[in-house]
């Protein structure tokens, strides 16, 4: 696999972003029921593209991650949250998640944001080793905050400083 390009997203990766999407759904990190048909839209007035960014190569989509604003408070508008980061399985290992990560911080910076912040299921020491690796730290644990699979999972929050 090349070097991924990091772009920003645009409406017509919708189906693209889609597939990945429901083929990397795992309760390692989703606490949403697993997608069914009908599948809806990947992009909504909720998730819109200028919220994406995506790593392209040249088998086309392997990653993204969604950079948005935790609230709609002016009082919190320093802050950015990564709100989804999903690499394909064949993609994984070669760097496309801690570019799409690095993408990211700089999107947040470049939008003003001085913190940038994520929520990360206690049992995915995977991502959580590379968010450690890229400056995160924890800020916070909600103890057994899902029941995922028949066990209790912690919710980790952690920020990286922007400024």
């Amino acid at each position: 696999m090349d070097v991924p390009q990091i772009r920003p997203a645009v409406r017509s990766d919708d189906d693209a972003l889609s597939v990945l999407d429901r083929a990397v759904w795992s309760t390692l990190h989703a606490v949403t029921p697993r997608p069914e048909p009908p599948y809806g839209l990947f992009f909504d007035e909720r998730h819109p593209p200028g919220e994406f960014l995506v790593a392209e190569a040249a088998e086309g989509v392997v990653g993204y991650i969604r950079i948005g604003r935790p609230t709609p408070l002016v009082s919190n508008a320093h802050v950015r949250q990564i709100q989804g980061l999903a690499v394909q399985e064949r993609a994984r290992g070669r760097g496309v998640g801690r570019a799409l990560l690095r993408a990211g911080a700089l999107h947040a910076r470049n939008q003003g944001a001085r913190r940038l912040t994520l929520r990360v299921l206690g049992h995915n020491t995977a991502a959580r080793q590379l968010y450690a690796s890229e400056g995160f730290v924890v800020e916070g644990v909600a103890r057994e905050e899902f029941l995922l699979d028949g066990a209790y999972v912690d919710d980790v929050f952690m920020a990286l400083p922007l400024a």
